[in-house]
């Protein structure tokens, strides 16, 4: 990954200008106090005077002086351009001035300043009145994010370099951003709070995709990315005493290879006609999955065969790393004589898995059909079974793999039955929990909103006058009067929208990654409302385009990201060079938006038959198909899992017409040990009741979150009783004052006027 990638998008075409009026800004407030020398030239001393002087100028009441003295801190942080000649040079002072503004103590002005610009409430009566929203309209907001994105992007990036003070300052930053300290709560539920008000249509001035970059990398650095859960699920199975993961997931799909199976019966018509023009001396099977070449395992030799995939322009993509490796060297290919073509593979690449349900449904089958009873939960007792049997259950046994999340859900179950005995839970104050606590009151209307913006975003959305608009922080005050002007704002457009969805699925998946791994209950309450609120139909519709054209689309212009607009020369645009876009084969950042949305789906279907259910009805299968045109290993491989999961529901013609992708399902998918998944024989792929699945689930969520959150509606039956006399009546009670004033009334009309029963009283 290029070290500046995490700065090109934050800035939208339409805000080059404004890189040159922070450069004015920073100078004019420069010169007034400082000599005639250059920033880079000044010791560390008077780099921190004049810091704190910028500091003392956020506190002023003028808000032209407070948004001028903020540009000049930006351009600070944007590494002080004028003065570097290269990017490193820019990167290295960015990191510098950032660390430096960090020690005293800027971002937590500026995070108060942020507080206080979203609850402005004449800007946002002025934005909902205005037809037309533009980037003015954003500006104080747009350059307070800008800062605080820049910040929290730079500290996360670990350098070896960097200082023992700076790597302290970093875990210190950390741990705040993470914590309730600003306003009382994690800056992240401040940003979610953002997106809610957004979407009520109370602010549309907001600019939102810096908003939702900006919650994406908080989440990210407080939380942990992907190793970081890797980790964490390590040490808390060591902590539980269970076995070590047969293998790390991040590492088998880095070296999976990609394959291409054909899209539907009709390509392989289409294909066979194909190759019949061409005259063909003998019809060559296709066998892109069937044969294994030590070369590429899942790719043909026959260079023909691979144009046969590419009809209606739909192109295949070539097999490339995961955008995370992809400044890694792939060695070259070793070229073998025909007579060594087939090599069968050493093994699959997953460990088989077993749940301990699956043993339990295998012994009583076997126990029903040998012997005529069953023992209910036992899996110890073999008696009376035959040899190879007691052998399926030692294999069965060898592969038990106990989740986490099993073990959640009988700890939690035992506090629900014992609500005195079982004592009070040990909870872990991580970021993880902290940030759960904060989102829990709101979590659902955070959802909807966050699925608005992703379908506001989608390709395939069309606009409609009731659909929120997200393109306030993108327009310019003028629209374009030139053909030039416009192909640059619409290219401007589209990769605004690409941000805002890559942004939501790494949100969303973050979320439900760490929330499982701190508690099962947090990830369902989540999962749920994402599925209440359409989600599963919502990604689905996503994929429902030409999904190669979106991942080779090209809605960048290299030339005018930053550092380089600031540093180089730009050359003249040119409709050509416009229309030609940049030298990327592919965008990556569409490409793990795909993955992310994916692994999403997967996430909210995973053991759901209700759910699995929702993919069957709303006709998946051929909308996932096409993504597995797309000849990358990682996303190949949660296409195949979520077709796998309904393939028992799809039906015996559909299975046979699709043997290809059954065969990849089964090279490249882990397996099951008794998963009967192909064949659709297993008690639980009936359909009944299934909206009776979803409300026990709901049940049990609501449990928790009342035993472990709710801690003022415990349920009276378990509190203790005082049942002494004169505690009771010696407990001092405060009246209200108007009651004191009228209690001689009070006690006319209440007691004195009314006869009292003394026998019935007595009885």
């Amino acid at each position: 990954m290029r070290k500046n990638e995490p700065f090109n998008p934050l800035y939208s075409y339409t805000e080059g200008p404004e890189f040159l009026l922070n450069r004015k800004c920073f100078e004019e407030e420069f010169r007034t106090h400082v000599s005639d020398k250059k920033w880079t030239e000044l010791d560390v001393a008077q780099h921190r005077a004049h810091a704190m002087r910028l500091l003392d100028g956020l506190e002023v009441i003028t808000r032209e002086k407070r948004l001028k003295v903020s540009r000049a801190i930006l351009y600070m942080v944007q590494g002080t351009f004028a003065e570097c000649s290269s990017e490193a040079e820019v990167q290295h002072w960015m990191r510098y001035n950032i660390f430096l503004l960090l020690d005293v103590g800027t971002f937590t002005a500026l995070v108060e300043l942020l507080n206080m610009e979203v609850d402005n409430s004449a800007a946002c009566s002025s934005a909902v009145r205005k037809p037309a929203i533009s980037l003015a309209d954003s500006t104080d907001l747009r350059v307070l994010l800008n800062i605080i994105y820049l910040m929290v992007v730079t500290i996360q990036q670990e350098d070896p370099a960097d200082s023992p003070e700076w790597r302290a300052t970093r875990e210190t930053f950390k741990t705040e951003l993470g914590s309730p300290l600003y306003n009382n709560e994690p800056i992240s539920v401040m940003l979610f709070g953002m997106v809610t008000k957004f979407c009520s249509g109370h602010a549309p001035h907001f600019p939102m995709k810096k908003v939702l970059m900006l919650l994406w990398k908080s989440i990210l650095f407080t939380l942990g990315g992907f190793e970081q859960l890797q980790n964490i699920k390590v040490r808390k199975r060591e902590e539980l005493r269970l076995p070590p993961l047969p293998e790390d997931s991040i590492r088998v799909i880095r070296s999976m290879r990609a394959a291409s199976p054909p899209a539907s019966a009709s390509d392989l018509i289409e294909q066979q006609q194909k190759r019949a023009r061409r005259e063909h001396k003998s019809l060559i099977k296709q066998d892109n999955l069937d044969a294994f070449n030590e070369k590429d395992p899942y790719k043909s030799d026959d260079p023909r065969e691979d144009e046969d995939d590419n009809d209606d322009n739909d192109n295949s993509m070539e097999a490339e790393p995961f955008p995370m490796e992809r400044d890694e060297v792939m060695p070259p290919p070793i070229l073998h004589p025909p007579s060594e073509r087939v090599n069968f593979p050493k093994g699959l690449p997953w460990a088989p898995k077993v749940r301990e349900k699956d043993i339990e449904h295998f012994l009583e089958s076997s126990r029903s059909k040998f012997i005529g009873y069953t023992l209910g939960n036992d899996t110890d007792t073999v008696v009376g079974l035959p040899r190879p049997i007691h052998e399926s259950i030692r294999t069965l046994k060898q592969h038990k793999y106990i989740s986490i999340a099993e073990i959640q859900i009988a700890k939690e179950d035992e506090f629900q039955k014992t609500p005195l005995s079982g004592g009070e839970e040990d909870v872990e104050m991580c970021s993880t929990e902290l940030l759960y606590q904060g989102i829990l009151p709101s979590l659902p209307q955070y959802m909807i909103a966050l699925l608005k913006i992703l379908l506001a975003a989608a390709p395939t959305s069309k606009a409609k006058t009731d659909s929120i608009n997200i393109l306030a922080d993108v327009l310019p005050e003028e629209m374009p009067t030139t053909v030039l002007q416009s192909m640059k704002l619409g290219v401007d457009v589209n990769r605004h929208k690409e941000i805002i969805v890559k942004s939501i699925s790494a949100i969303l998946l973050l979320l439900l990654k760490h929330f499982k791994l701190n508690h099962v209950y947090q990830f369902e309450y989540m999962a749920q409302h994402l599925v209440f609120a359409n989600c599963i139909p919502l990604i689905l519709k996503f994929f429902n385009q030409n999904i190669i054209s979106y991942i080779t689309a090209k809605n960048s212009i290299s030339v005018l990201d930053f550092p380089y607009c600031v540093v180089h020369e730009l050359p003249e645009l040119t409709a050509e060079s416009l229309e030609a876009g940049d030298i990327n084969q592919f965008c990556w950042r569409n490409l793990f938006s795909c993955i992310n949305l994916l692994r999403i789906l997967n996430k909210l279907t995973k053991w759901k038959h209700s759910r699995t259910m929702m993919l069957v009805v709303f006709k998946s299968a051929p909308i996932l198909k096409r993504a597995l045109k797309v000849k990358q290993a990682m996303m190949q491989l949660y296409v195949l899992k979520l077709l796998k999961v309904q393939t028992k529901y799809l039906g015996r013609q559909w299975r046979k017409s699709n043997m290809k992708t059954m065969s990849a399902i089964y090279q490249k998918v882990r397996h099951r040990l008794n998963d009967d998944w192909a064949y659709g024989n297993d008690l639980d792929a009936r359909p009944w009741d299934f909206q009776a699945e979803e409300c026990a689930l709901r049940a049990n969520i609501e449990c928790f979150n009342s035993r472990r959150y709710d801690k003022n509606q415990r349920n009276p039956d378990f509190l203790p009783v005082d049942n002494c006399l004169q505690s009771v009546l010696g407990q001092r009670v405060d009246l209200p004052e108007d009651f004191q004033m009228n209690y001689d009334l009070w006690l006319e009309r209440e007691v004195f006027s009314k006869p009292i029963s003394w026998e019935e009283l007595l009885q």
